[in-house]
């Protein structure tokens, strides 16, 4: 075939210097005409693909429009209500509070109010003025037995590794952190220079252990405590899992490492870095809860949590359980919903696996009050949380603050081109590549992050003080509703009825829907 097509080619080209010498004008035709029957001639004989094999030159526009299809469909097709993950009015609303437009809405609502999964908050005869609700309240983060709690704001920047997303876009959230007063996590990619521009931040330590490893990718206390000290560093999370591929551990494409990616998290380079499914630190709750202390001990006593997707709800229980009969209690848990985004993840994993944020930040709260350890232990929430309402839904549920990653890179520019795996990231967030990054200026874009933050802040307490509510601690599961079939509604507290506080101390006294799943549930193992 290759012969066939040289022989082609000179053949087409010898009388393309004929009949240029005879009349320019042909040449400039077949200018336009000889690489298009090139391109025919060569899909005709390749075998690789049927459908250029078939239709010659014609078969390529299949491929062609398959390829620009989201664009289409983003710019052309879809409705302020289309879109995946996130439809238009979600995408606007991040961007306009991040240019501090105007982010009010003609005319009313577009959603269907009768449709079955819809929310509401209900508010209050007896509500509160806007000016008597403080616009940036602060969570308290630690347990009896931590030396340096901290205090978050009630929206932070969710797990985001470097190598993830780019050194610019690194540098504008935590500057946009640094300016606004909240924190930023680093996600499982180590603890970068551009983590430690003055903005906290909580370090995330995944299964790969990076930032903290010795040569043989174990855990490394040396390395740890050299990094944990930092004043920056706020707070500790061990990573089990996250939503988008709990049980899968991290991907980050070769293409994307760089010499100073692999420096950073000490590993090697040349090939995709895959952080192992499990921890290799410890293997049951009760050496989970020793390392917890060892994590303590050398951050200087500051909040260390874990994050966490649900699976099995027996492993989670046996948590609970190693902190009971130990007296070691975990500071916080962040609790990330199977709808959680990632830069790379199997479409089964992001689709089919872990518990989606509702229902599993019910089931976490519950069962830290069932136990009787709530009061020690915050809930972090985290899984499309981009609005007001979002941080009052997850606050209902159980949650005491929220994360966010999908907004705020909606605050820094992203446009969801969905090429965050391939290293072509149009606006330059998630890529490494520098003719790309360069189009993502840090100082502009991290104004954007803190407005960003604040007035979804905002947004979120002036709907509390619709509903008659000053704090974030009076948010209850009384106050959304949601439609669960045509003519009924139910509030949260109907739909995830509270456990008793103590209730799973005793086995006497478990309820018969948990009554499986404590008794399983041992400290010795998951």
């Amino acid at each position: 075939m290759r012969k066939v097509f040289v022989v082609v080619s000179i053949t087409l080209l010898s009388l393309t210097g004929i009949l240029t010498y005879i009349n320019w004008k042909f040449s400039f035709l077949l200018l336009i005409f000889i690489p298009l029957i090139i391109m025919g001639l060569y899909d005709m004989f390749q075998s690789q693909k049927s459908i250029r094999r078939n239709f010659p030159l014609l078969g390529r526009m299949r491929y062609l429009l398959e390829g620009i299809g989201p664009e289409i469909r983003q710019y052309f097709v879809e409705t302020d209500l289309d879109g995946k993950p996130f439809n238009r009015l979600q995408r606007s609303i991040v961007y306009q509070r991040s240019k501090k437009e105007a982010d009010s809405m003609p005319f009313g609502t577009q959603l269907d109010v009768y449709k079955n999964g819809y929310e509401w908050i209900n508010h209050s005869i007896r509500a509160i003025s806007f000016t008597n609700v403080n616009e940036n309240p602060k969570v308290h983060i630690g347990s009896s037995q931590c030396e340096k709690p901290y205090d978050a704001s009630l929206f932070n920047i969710s797990a985001m590794s470097f190598g993830s997303l780019s050194k610019n876009a690194i540098l504008a959230l935590n500057n946009g952190a640094k300016e606004g007063g909240f924190y930023h996590n680093t996600g499982e990619g180590g603890l970068s220079p551009y983590h430690l521009q003055g903005g906290d931040v909580v370090w995330n330590i995944g299964t790969g252990y990076f930032s903290c490893r010795d040569e043989q990718g174990n855990f490394s206390y040396d390395q740890y405590t050299k990094r944990a000290i930092l004043d920056n560093v706020k707070m500790i999370e061990i990573k089990f899992s996250q939503g988008a591929k709990p049980g899968h551990g991290g991907i980050l494409p070769k293409e994307k490492v760089t010499d100073e990616i692999a420096d950073i998290r000490l590993v090697g380079k040349g090939y995709d870095i895959i952080s192992p499914p499990t921890h290799s630190a410890f293997s049951t709750p009760l050496e989970l809860m020793d390392f917890v202390k060892l994590l303590r001990k050398g951050s200087g006593g500051k909040p260390v949590g874990i994050k966490i997707c649900i699976g099995n709800k027996t492993e989670f229980v046996a948590i609970c359980k190693a902190m009971v009969e130990t007296k070691t209690f975990i500071d916080f848990i962040t609790v990330d919903g199977g709808e959680g985004g990632t830069g790379a993840a199997p479409q089964e994993y992001s689709d089919h696996v872990g518990m989606p944020l509702r229902d599993a930040l019910a089931f976490v709260y519950d069962c830290l009050n069932g136990f009787g350890i709530k009061d020690q232990i915050k809930i972090i929430a985290s899984g499309k949380v981009v609005t007001g309402f979002d941080i009052i839904r997850c606050l209902s549920i159980g949650a005491d603050l929220c994360n966010s990653a999908r907004g705020m890179m909606f605050a820094l520019g992203c446009i969801q081109a969905l090429e965050c795996h391939a290293n072509t990231c149009p606006t330059g967030i998630a890529t490494q590549n520098p003719k790309l990054t360069k189009g993502l200026v840090p100082e502009e874009k991290s104004i954007r992050v803190a407005r960003f933050q604040h007035e979804t802040v905002k947004s979120a307490m002036d709907l509390m003080a619709s509903a008659g509510i000053d704090h974030p601690d009076g948010v209850t599961r009384d106050v959304v509703s949601t439609r669960v079939e045509r003519n009924k509604t139910q509030t949260f507290a109907e739909i995830y009825p509270e456990l008793k506080p103590g209730s799973l101390l005793d086995g006497s006294s478990v309820p018969n829907e948990y009554f499986r799943i404590w008794k399983n549930a041992t400290s010795e193992k998951f």
